[in-house]
């Protein structure tokens, strides 16, 4: 299987706001991404961003804290964020703090799925 290379893309944001284009299975094929995952109907976040008509969460105007929405803050994603070592709330807050395109740069450039706890 031919590893994809790593590069900026706003549309390989996931809802969630890990960056999916540094994601292993993302770059080995395994996955299409957040956005074009139609598998992935059991994501109650992907679910709440489509139906809401927003790229991430980083857009929602009801939670400015993500930890508040229990569809974002709940027991699976903290176990996947515990696994991932991830830091989607930090993610969501870098989404707001510099922009969409900004932060896939940002990730791509830093070959990281997700910002550091």
């Amino acid at each position: 299987m031919v590893k994809k290379a790593i590069v900026a893309d706003k549309g390989l944001v996931a809802r969630c706001g890990l960056y999916c284009g540094a994601c292993r299975s993302y770059l080995f094929g395994r996955c299409p991404g957040c956005a074009k995952n139609e598998k992935a109907a059991w994501c109650k976040i992907r679910s709440c961003c489509i139906s809401g008509n927003i790229a991430t969460c980083a857009e929602c105007v009801e939670f400015k804290n993500p930890l508040d929405c229990k569809k974002y803050n709940n027991a699976i994603s903290k176990v996947i964020g515990f696994i991932l070592r991830s830091n989607r709330s930090k993610c969501i807050a870098r989404i707001r703090e510099i922009g969409l395109e900004a932060y896939a740069i940002e990730m791509a450039a830093s070959g990281r799925q997700s910002l550091p706890r």
